[in-house]
């Protein structure tokens, strides 16, 4: 059965979780003003079935997980709806952004347009930052023109057409134990390690090539946050995102440094 057979609706969310109590409830807090969304969740042992079931807006889809890209693909599947709105499940939409999408899905000088790129701001402690190094992201767009392919440790849709920016930030709060968020980085860094020895420099990023041939990135990402960004400002909130990110462009530089001739070949 499809999610939505209401031809007035025009926007569906898209949510995959795992094991998401700390944060589904907040998440779907801040979607009050949609009539679908669609959860697809891989399994969950905690709380965040429990918690799905008690918003009327929520259908729940079971996959066990393979990729993130499959699994949002499969979740496109089962949208009737025009739009569509990719969420984490620990993405805050403020208000402010809530009306922004809200209109620019009716605006008729939007129909040639594919998708929307909308900016984003990390929380600590629920606070958003202004050091954050997340960029935009293509999270608002029309259903049935891209897919999506995975990308390192993350994923992005391939959508064609035109894509214009947002001016309203997602807010990235995530308030699970910091535990694991330690064990979620061994696991997606060492997936972006393995994309930046396949990947040829040529077709890397500025940044990638950093990541992928000096010991800077790391620094690089500290001084970034502080200096550049003005997480210095922001209190131990901004030391604590600073040093975050260090740490996991160290555990990808460390994991890239096993390739090293030096380190890989028998004494």
């Amino acid at each position: 059965m499809r999610v939505s057979e209401n031809p007035g609706n025009l926007l569906s969310a898209l949510i995959l979780t795992y094991n998401e109590e700390a944060n589904i409830a907040r998440t779907l807090d801040h979607l009050g003003w949609l009539d679908s969304i669609v959860v697809i969740d891989s399994g969950s042992s905690d709380a965040t079935l429990s918690i799905l079931a008690t918003n009327a807006a929520v259908r729940v889809l079971h996959r066990p997980f393979d990729n993130f890209a499959d699994q949002c693909n499969f979740g496109l599947d089962q949208i009737d709806t025009p739009w569509v709105l990719s969420l984490d499940a620990d993405y805050r939409i403020p208000p402010s952004l809530a009306s922004e999408i809200q209109t620019v899905i009716r605006d008729p000088d939007n129909t040639e347009v594919s998708g929307f790129a909308i900016p984003f701001r990390y929380c600590i402690g629920g606070r958003p930052l202004r050091s954050g190094m997340l960029p935009p992201r293509i999270s608002l767009y029309r259903r049935g023109l891209g897919r999506y392919q995975n990308d390192g440790h993350g994923h992005r849709i391939a959508l064609p057409g035109l894509i214009k920016p947002l001016r309203q930030p997602i807010f990235h709060d995530d308030r699970k134990p910091l535990q694991r968020w330690l064990t979620s980085q061994g696991t997606y860094l060492a997936i972006e390690a393995a994309k930046l020895r396949v990947t040829p420099s040529g077709q890397l990023s500025l940044a990638d090539r950093l990541r992928k041939h000096t010991p800077l990135a790391p620094f690089a990402a500290l001084l970034f946050c502080l200096l550049w960004k003005g997480g210095l400002l922001e209190g131990w909130r901004g030391w604590a995102y600073a040093q975050q990110r260090m740490y996991a462009e160290l555990l990808l530089h460390l994991m890239l440094l096993e390739d090293h001739p030096r380190l890989s070949t028998p004494p």
